[in-house]
């Protein structure tokens, strides 16, 4: 009976030690640590989506495979991906949530990448445009354009019905 007393303190104690090493170290390291989404700066979203949450990694746009047929003035070959947000809304078709981020690499015929396109929905940054923050990456990542794009605007508002999307549909009809 004492040795079975003993076991259970033993592994009682065991227990508790573990708990409070993970403690310690979530205070080393804690999860908040996470690098959150910028707001509508080129720079730290390029910084974000390439670095601390890659675009490559994310799911791409569904039914859609790498190197599809595109249109200009995006490329002849596109593949689009989407983070989770962007991807979950595209599945339940209730138009892009705050926080969507859509990335678009952008290819010529011969498969060469020519630019990054992302739109990144940004509650109250543009209303008038669906709140829509636009920017396109040299293959470098240099920021070619950003923010308010007029071209950008013009040309996806005739989706505006769609929340400003091409690629596929993200409402309900």
């Amino acid at each position: 009976m004492i040795k079975k007393i003993f076991v259970c303190v033993v592994i009682v104690a065991f227990v508790l030690g573990i708990g409070l090493m993970a403690d310690a170290i979530h205070e080393i390291i804690p999860s908040e640590t996470i690098i959150p989404v910028p707001g509508p700066d080129a720079e730290k979203l390029n910084e974000y989506i390439v670095k601390y949450n890659p675009y490559a990694k994310w799911n791409l746009w569904p039914k859609k495979g790498r190197l599809y047929k595109g249109t200009e003035p995006h490329g002849a070959l596109l593949t689009t991906f989407v983070n989770d947000t962007a991807y979950y809304s595209i599945k339940n078709k209730t138009g892009m949530a705050d926080g969507s981020i859509i990335a678009k690499e952008n290819y010529s015929a011969d498969k060469r990448f020519g630019a990054l396109t992302v739109m990144y929905k940004i509650k109250g940054y543009d209303p008038e445009a669906g709140d829509w923050f636009w920017a396109k990456y040299a293959p470098d990542g240099k920021v070619e354009a950003s923010g308010k794009v007029k071209a950008c605007i013009d040309c996806h508002g005739k989706k505006k019905d769609n929340d400003y999307i091409m690629t596929g549909d993200v409402k309900k009809k």
